[in-house]
């Protein structure tokens, strides 16, 4: 007996002594932060079956932020030049770019992809955008791995990451990396900024929103904010009501874990269109731009001189001959273009000032002197997408379905500028103003004008060197290397079971303490849309646009390998690729060129393509209603995009509405789009309506309305759209039943061809944003009840 117990003492003193030699070995290795997410750890000893008889346990220790580690307040602003704002010598006055100019490190070479979706998918992992499958906006993507939008599980957000080294993390405004087709209320979430790694989201997922009346998401539940009981905020607008959130979420954070780190993802969508702004902001640039967009380049460009934030020696790349001219402009049209400019500058500067805002809330509540600020301001250069010259009053009309403004109804209608009832965009040549010295806009990743933009970095606590400029090469995808080496965070190589793609990236906390560093991003490839280039040392190879930055619809090319010149730029010598050098280098054109297919190659940059709106045509990609030709609807269901809407564009179609109604009853039974473009069938006054709008132009809405009220009861209307046929965009024949009968019938002379809207959606029983027509206001609330609304495709 006695040898029985030596034996099971022996045995559990062995087992206990194990138990400590992995405890304290776990212990040590606690916490591996290159494996995600990290189990909390607990110490462990004596535990029996009666709690007197075991040893007192602590509590689990969960991950915690690296000690010291420093808020982070990311910022990326939308479709803004290099030389748009006061800090980098441009017209559009930016206080608080300015001061964080002044109190941190103005970055004067740094780059995106040239384009939003791209330019995002870098800026949050860390990589390229093909790598991220986001070799083009979300709407346009194709099968392609470098194309596909779907966000491979080995490329992880730095929301991810943060989140699982114990930081809070948060994600405002512009979205863009949501694949078209899992973009509605139905999901899947897993790439929504939530399912990213991000713990809070408050913004919209599409390419861009309504300054006024935007669709907005929570989390993954659609809202909309600027509704007040029912009824439409005349003081609504999004950039403020974003960074209300913003910092109500910040000071939220703080007052519940004041030790604990934030990362705050803020990005607004200013100043992609619409261009919108509050009406006493554009009143501040009243007059300021009446002398055009030619002088305007040449007195930023001198600005920049005067300020070092060009070098002294650097030339002015000249204007390509396809741009407008100020001089070839109307005097009327000059006073058109010269309030479009005074419009983008007015929301740009609202928008700064209300980042303003946020920095002050974190100074409040003495957390500014530990939080890295990185101000992106621009995630590609700007945008000439006019392709007028004189500017658009509707992207969506003009830019994606051919509609056309005049001299006449913009002059008239000035007032309207910046305002809900214009999708306003400036002319192009305001646009390559914006991005003075370079050549080209966004879209064009072979020049500097499409992927050159502004930065600040910011740190107090740890920059010391402030107010100077730095001139080492920095691209986007090097923010997230940077934002883990200033939290003391390893990239991971594992999360969620997933072995990671490294990071393109370098961080750049190398250049905080030295302006003469050598640089460490040595080699970028640049693409999109078929446009591309190589920078390596110093040098820039690049092709010639065989496309222009307006062009929705260009004539793709039968091989875009072979046909495409290319050119070569010293860097070092040529700030703003003004000299092309080519053919004095043939040998260095060589080299770069196939440092392009290598780089194309490692990172699923092929095959290329340079088509663009013809992309968007959702039967290119995974749809859950291909095939489909009849779908069913019933109150609520709304916030359907038009990816995944029945497409009622081109063709016949039939709606048919069971409702119950009492006499009198009205409100919306089913719309898609908005103002801008769209339909409707709704009840008006209790009369059964169709309303149709081809763009926001008077003669291009139409209304089929019966002449009689509905009884009380139950009741069915039908709307037979016969489409002529043809081609897109003809013309088409409504009538208007109910109960079987005729009630009225009417011609539609112009249908959309392309696009009902960027950002509204198919809703029933209620509309939401802009309504098709004045003749009510949203939301439009159905009174009576909806059985079902049937939309058949012909």
């Amino acid at each position: 007996m006695k040898s029985k117990f030596l034996i099971t003492g022996i045995v559990s003193l062995i087992f206990s002594s194990l138990m400590q030699a992995q405890e304290k070995s776990s212990n040590q290795n606690w916490p591996d932060r290159t494996v995600l997410p990290i189990e909390a750890y607990q110490k462990t000893g004596k535990i029996e079956p009666n709690i007197k008889d075991s040893d007192p346990i602590e509590w689990p220790k969960e991950i915690s932020a690296p000690e010291g580690a420093p808020n982070v307040l990311l910022i990326l602003i939308d479709d803004v030049g290099f030389g748009a704002t006061s800090t980098f010598g441009g017209p559009v006055p930016t206080p608080n770019f300015d001061a964080l100019a002044k109190n941190g490190l103005q970055y004067n070479r740094f780059h995106t992809t040239a384009v939003c979706s791209p330019s995002r998918a870098s800026l949050i992992t860390g990589r390229n955008h093909h790598t991220a499958a986001t070799g083009i906006i979300m709407e346009f993507s194709t099968p392609y791995p470098g194309y596909n939008s779907l966000v491979p599980k080995s490329v992880a957000t730095i929301g991810k990451i943060l989140t699982d080294n114990g930081y809070g993390t948060s994600w405002f405004g512009k979205n863009h990396n949501v694949p078209d087709w899992q973009s509605t209320p139905a999901g899947p979430f897993y790439l929504w900024p939530t399912g990213l790694g991000f713990e809070y989201f408050y913004g919209f997922l599409g390419a861009d929103a309504h300054q006024f009346r935007p669709s907005l998401i929570e989390g993954t539940k659609p809202i909309d904010p600027y509704l007040v009981d029912g009824k439409v905020d005349p003081d609504y607008v999004l950039d403020k009501d974003l960074a209300n959130h913003a910092i109500k979420w910040i000071q939220t954070q703080k007052a519940v874990s004041p030790n604990k780190p934030f990362f705050a993802y803020y990005t607004p969508g200013t100043a992609h269109a619409p261009h919108q702004a509050p009406k006493d902001w554009i009143a501040k640039f009243k007059g300021k731009f009446d002398y055009g967009f030619d002088k305007q380049r040449q007195m930023t460009f001198e600005k920049q001189k005067a300020m070092g934030v060009i070098p002294k020696d650097a030339k002015l790349a000249p204007t390509p001959d396809d741009y407008q001219k100020w001089d070839a402009l109307s005097p009327n049209m000059k006073k058109v273009v010269a309030r479009e400019m005074e419009v983008y500058a007015a929301q740009l500067a609202y928008c700064d000032d209300q980042i303003g805002r946020i920095i002050k809330s974190i100074k409040d509540l003495g957390e500014l002197d530990n939080t890295l600020i990185i101000y992106i301001m621009g995630d590609n250069g700007a945008s000439a997408e006019d392709p007028t010259g004189q500017g658009l009053t509707s992207e969506i009309g003009i830019m994606v379905n051919g509609e056309k403004d005049t001299e006449e109804f913009m002059l008239k209608n000035l007032d309207e500028f910046g305002g809900p009832w214009f999708q306003e965009h400036y002319s192009q040549s305001w646009a390559h103003a914006m991005n003075t010295p370079y050549q080209w806009d966004k879209k064009i990743a072979s020049h500097l004008g499409g992927t050159r933009t502004g930065m600040i970095i910011s740190w107090p606590k740890r920059i010391k060197q402030t107010g100077q400029i730095r001139s080492q090469y920095a691209h986007i995808t090097d923010i997230v290397p940077t934002i883990l080496e200033a939290a003391n965070i390893p990239s991971p190589n594992s999360v969620d079971g997933f072995k990671q793609t490294p990071m393109a990236g370098k961080s750049l906390v190398y250049s905080f303490d030295n302006a003469t560093a050598p640089e460490t991003h040595n080699t970028q490839y640049y693409e999109i849309i078929a446009n591309r280039g190589i920078y390596k040392d110093g040098w820039l190879a690049n092709t010639t646009p065989r496309n222009l930055p307006w062009q929705g619809h260009p004539i793709p090319s039968e091989d875009p390998m072979k046909d495409y010149k290319w050119e070569l730029y010293d860097l070092k010598k040529d700030f703003s690729q003004v000299d092309n050098v080519a053919a004095k280098n043939p040998e260095k054109l060589k080299e770069l060129q196939k440092a392009f297919l290598d780089e194309g190659r490692k990172y699923n940059v092929f095959p290329l393509d340079d088509r663009y709106i013809d992309r968007v045509n959702p039967e290119n990609r995974p749809n859950l209603n291909k095939g489909r030709t009849s779908y069913v609807y019933h109150e609520g269901n709304s916030r359907i995009t038009e990816g995944m809407a029945p497409n009622m564009k081109n063709t016949s179609f039939s709606i048919t509405a069971d409702i119950v109604v009492k006499a009198g009853d009205e409100g919306m039974i089913i719309t898609q789009g908005g103002y801008f473009a769209g339909l409707a069938l709704m009840l008006q006054k209790g009369k059964p309506t169709f309303a149709y709008a081809f763009s926001h132009y008077p003669q291009s809405k139409w209304s089929i309305q019966s002449p009689t009220a509905l009884t009380a009861g139950k009741h069915n209307i039908t709307v037979n759209f016969d489409y002529a046929g043809g081609g897109a965009g003809k013309a088409a024949k409504v009538t208007l039943l109910v109960d079987g009968k005729e009630a009225a019938k009417g011609d539609i002379l112009k249908t959309v061809p392309s696009r009902f809207s960027a950002d509204e959606t198919l809703d029933v029983g209620e509309d939401f944003g802009t309504p098709v027509n004045r003749s009510y206001e949203v939301p439009f609330t159905f009174k009576g009840e909806i059985e079902k609304v049937t939309v058949n495709l012909k």
